[in-house]
């Protein structure tokens, strides 16, 4: 099979003075193995464990959100449209479907009236995201689990 994979992410988190900043992350820890018994192998990225919620949320064209932190870390998976996030430091990333962004930007501080992170629509249609919320005990660090 093909060299072992690696997928790329930005990752929205919080320094230790509660500002957030984005950081281009990846996943490397790949296995090549089945999914189920008497399956193909494929190559697989065990991230973490630990109990998550799934949901869609569509933001309507020319949406702009308030600033505001993840509820809760969670990875956002575009599936159609554009959308962009502006981290307390300024960092702007514009992301569409096949990119990655993983929110872990809570326990922020308020700065000049900014807390966690904007978000919005870029373009003439919706941004329709999978969002896969993690529960309340996961913590995470810039690029990784711990």
């Amino acid at each position: 099979m093909s060299e072992k994979p690696t997928v790329e992410y930005w990752h929205l988190w919080v320094d230790d003075h509660g500002v957030s900043h984005q950081k281009r992350c990846s996943i490397e820890r790949f296995e090549l193995k089945s999914i189920q018994s008497g399956t193909a192998p494929q190559w697989q990225g065990r991230i973490t464990e630990a109990l998550t919620s799934t949901l869609v949320t569509i933001l309507p064209v020319g949406w702009m959100g308030t600033w505001h932190e993840n509820p809760r870390p969670q990875w956002i998976i575009p599936l159609t449209g554009r959308w962009f996030v502006e981290a307390m430091d300024g960092t702007r990333v514009e992301m569409g479907p096949g990119e990655l962004a993983f929110g872990g930007d809570q326990n922020c501080i308020e700065v000049d009236g900014k807390r966690g992170h904007q978000s919005g629509t870029i373009g003439n249609e919706p941004a329709i995201l999978m969002i896969v919320q993690f529960d309340e005990g996961t913590v995470v660090g810039p690029c990784g689990f711990r």
